[in-house]
């Protein structure tokens, strides 16, 4: 049994004159709770200054300095509250903010690799939704925790970048004469992550972009603007905007031969239901604005069938039209100052649970037969189903993307390109309850009859977090083909698997000239993992004769650290998976490794410098170096033009 200590004023008022640091002592000698001794301390979340030293006399930082002392991992949080501008819902908003941060301590605490002597020192902004690039996370550990210091930054200074776009400094509690090592292992870290942070103390004050001043990047600028506000908008988080952005965006619309328009979403919170976009437009949303997707399911209208699948993913009807929404679009931008789009799933993911809907979820950003089209640097949160989906078009570019759900929320899917030629997905940060990236063509006789593959992808520097699922799955919907991936700079961090495979009888289709290289792993279930048995179909009727074709696929350049089985390979009877490639890959096993830790049916390659040594299926041939391809692919050349905000629509 998992045992926590939180300490907060409601818990502090049935045990008056008691400190936090009393309850936290109090617990961690088995007074307060007789069954267990906690784990775990939380303390916070408290009205405290997030500025300057303040934190070290705050009554939660006492307590979670008591844990530390004690060799008990604990989390202190600790919200900017000003007076006549903080009210109770911002503790509430910080309690969500840390969410994310405190499911990955669980569940490295379950796993036993959190250090115990470690304390993480959370301060959250005031208006923590809205107001951006002021908070800190502070990582303070014992000496002998700081071996894991390496993995433990990899995961929350991922959390403190992802979760409003915090400036972060580590303090870290260590002996003099190991400073050099100290320094050494932090750079380490971040070299390996790949992250663009700039690690400095953030001013106390908010700063806010004039709406006169926004320069961001993008595919193409545009010749006007306007304000949501403009078109009746009101950023109260309470009022539906559903008819000022379909008003806006209308209007905008006419603009499409003279230049082309940007909508500017301004700070505050902007509830809406789903909202279609145009060509030759550009949405902005401002890095203090959050998207909330209503609640209101009568704001969220039901569209057609993916005419590729035949079937929705939740159910074999119709389906609710996506937050933002784009068909037959040219040329389309959905970009900001990372500002967030938070689809408020929680309601969702229980009715689907309780099996409450007739129809599938709605997806936060979904665009269909388009082309030149640009989805960048946003965050995007509880999405009700998959994130972003980009489905039957071509020139993709989706960059700069922070995606964070409940690591168990069901179908959160990070980015899903679908039967799309040309794309690029780079720089992206994903915490998900399922894969991270998954690519995708259609689904058995659908995809067949459709027959568009997705084609032509590029994705890199990605950091993935998704205990459940994969860093990127091709399939299992692949029947109208994948082929020509180009793969590489991929961090995974306490993730099932790395680039999985997934097709069965019936699919038909092809997964084929896939290339992946230097892949950083961590915490993993499964390096590699090929299924040709997966079991979900749209109907009944479908094909077993329909074979999928999966070939040339090569790994290589590939560390992982905590693993479980290296690899489990299951092609199809009568068609193996042909042409697999693996070289140059170092494989550390946990402390209790499966007995089987190379498990392989059905299935042709070769490896080399592969360790542990894999199964007999795929043997040892030296010296050789799976392939990647040298040439670059077209959208790989796609350079952004820097735009500002242009004159006003009168």
């Amino acid at each position: 049994m998992l045992c926590f200590v939180i300490v907060f004023s409601t818990f502090m008022s049935a045990l008056p004159n008691r400190t936090p640091a009393d309850c936290v002592s109090l617990a961690l000698f088995g007074a307060l709770f007789s069954w267990s001794t906690p784990i775990l301390v939380i303390s916070g979340i408290n009205k405290g200054s997030s500025c300057g030293q303040k934190m070290f006399y705050s009554g939660a930082f006492a307590g979670a300095r008591e844990a530390l002392i004690s060799g008990v991992p604990s989390l202190r949080i600790s919200l900017n509250w000003k007076k006549d501008v903080s009210c109770e819902t911002d503790l509430k908003d910080a309690a969500n903010v840390c969410l994310p941060l405190i499911y990955a301590a669980v569940n490295d605490i379950e796993k036993g690799n959190f250090p115990k002597g470690c304390l993480l020192n959370v301060d959250i902004p005031s208006c923590p939704l809205t107001n951006k690039g002021n908070g800190h996370l502070h990582v303070l550990m014992s000496y002998e925790s700081v071996l894991a210091l390496g993995l433990l930054l990899m995961k929350f200074i991922f959390f403190a970048a992802a979760c409003y776009e915090s400036n972060i400094e580590a303090l870290v509690v260590y002996e003099v004469r190991k400073i050099m090592e100290v320094i050494e292992m932090i750079s380490t870290t971040f070299l390996l992550l790949g992250l663009a942070l700039c690690l400095h103390v953030a001013e106390c004050t908010p700063k806010t972009t004039p709406l006169d001043n926004i320069v961001f990047s993008a595919l193409n600028c545009r010749k006007h603007s306007a304000v949501l506000t403009d078109f009746g908008g009101v950023g109260d988080g309470k009022t539906s905007n559903t008819k000022a952005f379909a008003s806006a965006i209308n209007k905008l619309s006419g603009l499409a031969s003279d230049g082309g328009a940007m909508l500017i979403v301004p700070p505050g919170k902007w509830l809406t239901g789903s909202f279609n976009l145009t060509s030759h437009f550009t949405l902005y949303i401002h890095k203090d604005a959050v998207l909330l997707g209503s609640q209101d399911e009568s704001e969220w209208p039901n569209i057609d069938v993916l005419p590729s699948y035949g079937r929705e993913i939740d159910f074999p009807g119709g389906r609710r039209s996506s937050l933002i929404f784009g068909t037959n679009l040219t040329d389309v931008v959905v970009t900001g100052g990372n500002g967030t789009i938070d689809g408020q799933g929680a309601n969702w993911w229980k009715k689907y649970r309780n099996k409450e809907f007739n129809v599938s979820r709605p997806f936060l950003i979904e665009i269909m037969y388009s082309n030149q089209v640009q989805i960048s640097n946003l965050t995007l949160i509880n999405s009700p189903s998959w994130n972003v989906h980009p489905i039957f078009s071509s020139d993709v570019v989706i960059q700069g993307m922070t995606i964070l759900a409940p690591i168990d929320s069901p179908n959160t899917d990070g980015i899903n390109p679908d039967s799309c030629t040309n794309i690029r997905i780079e720089d992206c940060y994903i915490v998900s309850g399922d894969d991270c990236i998954a690519v995708k063509s259609g689904w058995d006789r659908y995809g067949l009859k459709v027959g568009i593959p997705t084609q032509q992808l590029v994705i890199r520097r990605l950091t993935c977090i998704s205990p459940d699922s994969a860093t990127i799955a091709l399939g299992s919907e692949m029947s109208g083909g994948i082929q020509d991936v180009r793969i590489e700079d991929i961090t995974a961090i306490n993730t099932e698997s790395g680039v999985r495979i997934k097709t069965a009888l019936g699919r038909g289709g092809f997964v084929r000239d896939i290339y992946v290289r230097r892949m950083i792993m961590k915490t993993m279930k499964y390096v590699f993992w090929m299924t040709g048995s997966y079991r979900l179909h749209p109907d009944p009727s479908f094909d077993p004769k329909a074979l999928p074709e999966i070939t040339r696929i090569n790994y290589r350049d590939m560390v992982a650290e905590n693993v479980t089985y290296a690899a489990r390979l299951d092609g199809i009877s009568n068609d193996p998976f042909t042409g697999i490639c693996i070289s140059n890959v170092t494989i550390t096993l946990t402390e209790k490794p499966k007995k089987l830790i190379w498990n392989c049916t059905n299935v042709e390659g070769v490896t080399s410098n592969v360790t542990p040594p894999a199964c007999d299926l795929l043997p040892e041939k030296k010296p050789i170096e799976c392939p990647f391809p040298e040439d670059r692919l077209p959208i790989e050349d796609v350079k952004l033009k820097s735009c500002s905000t242009a004159s006003t629509v009168a």
